[in-house]
């Protein structure tokens, strides 16, 4: 058994790195590092929350992320006008939503039901576009590399060509989206841009085989913003009964089994047909969803 001071768990040393392993292994393949998911995880297994939990899930990202990004970029699937576009509206984001989640929410209470609205949405987003929509590619069962194309990037209009379809969607639409989104995912401590995936697909019908690289080097810039944020303010707000900065220890196990199952994600993500893997995020992120919502009727 091993100790953390700062967040007060006690577990042992392996455990939080097989758990990122597996959660950034299944996550990944939908532009998600699996932050998402681990921030439950450490509230209801490991007891440890606060705003120190969001802080520490995004160093988690910070570690994390270059894993799968490293991937999708070796296999030519990161779309810099996707990733211009969610990063220019999620860094402002990350600030407001972290500024909300140390005076807004600063206790457990407050937070599960905040976390279960914003999970419910998400997976219900996922599933509903499993049900309605028809995926234009379906995953390439010899490993075979993608092709993206004829990238570009304007204020008003982005867009790219994919496997020989032409995508183009409105910048200010995407902007704006990521916004709202770098708010709540300042607060959640998920980066914003790992929230960004799902409505990427779903709402502007973009193929999630693109949009997964661009969501996680997304994830990776706005968390650094995010941590050196919680970094910078902690030295005025910590006390033995509010922790701000992250648990460094923690984080750090906790990326690098997320740096190890990103990569694994992205790797084998290519196999896999969108609906499948838009599938699996929608029913586990509803289920713990569910959960926490559960908080509400107590």
């Amino acid at each position: 058994m091993i100790h953390f001071e700062l967040s007060g768990v006690d577990t042992l040393w392996w455990l939080p790195i097989v758990i990122a392993f597996v959660v950034s292994a299944v996550s990944s393949t939908g532009g998600l590092s699996g932050a998402v998911f681990l921030l439950p995880i450490q509230v209801s297994l490991f007891g440890f929350s606060g705003p120190s939990v969001s802080s520490t899930n995004l160093f988690f990202n910070v570690i994390a992320s270059p894993g799968g990004v490293y991937r999708y970029w070796h296999e030519k699937r990161l779309v810099a006008p996707i990733v211009r576009a969610t990063v220019l509206g999620t860094l402002p984001g990350v600030f407001i939503g972290a500024s909300l989640r140390i005076w807004v929410l600063p206790d457990a209470a407050s937070f599960k039901p905040f976390v279960g609205t914003v999970l419910l949405f998400l997976g219900v987003r996922l599933v509903i576009d499993v049900l309605t929509s028809k995926d234009r590619t379906n995953g390439n069962a010899n490993g075979g590399s993608f092709h993206v194309s004829n990238e570009h990037f304007t204020l008003k209009r982005l867009g790219f060509t994919f496997e020989g379809v032409n995508y183009e969607v409105s910048t200010q639409g995407v902007l704006f989206l990521s916004l709202i989104v770098g708010i709540i995912g300042g607060a959640y401590g998920i980066g914003g841009s790992a929230i960004i995936s799902p409505f990427l697909v779903a709402v502007f019908g973009l193929p999630i085989h693109v949009v997964a690289g661009a969501c996680l080097l997304g994830t990776f810039f706005t968390s650094t913003v995010g941590v050196i944020f919680y970094w910078c303010i902690a030295p005025f707000f910590d006390s033995p009964n509010l922790a701000i900065s992250p648990d460094w220890a923690l984080g750090a196990l906790f990326g690098i089994g997320g740096l190890a199952g990103t990569y694994v994600g992205a790797r084998f993500q290519k196999r896999l047909p969108a609906r499948i893997i838009k599938s699996v995020l929608g029913v586990i992120v509803v289920g713990i969803a569910l959960l926490y919502l559960k908080e509400l009727l107590k």
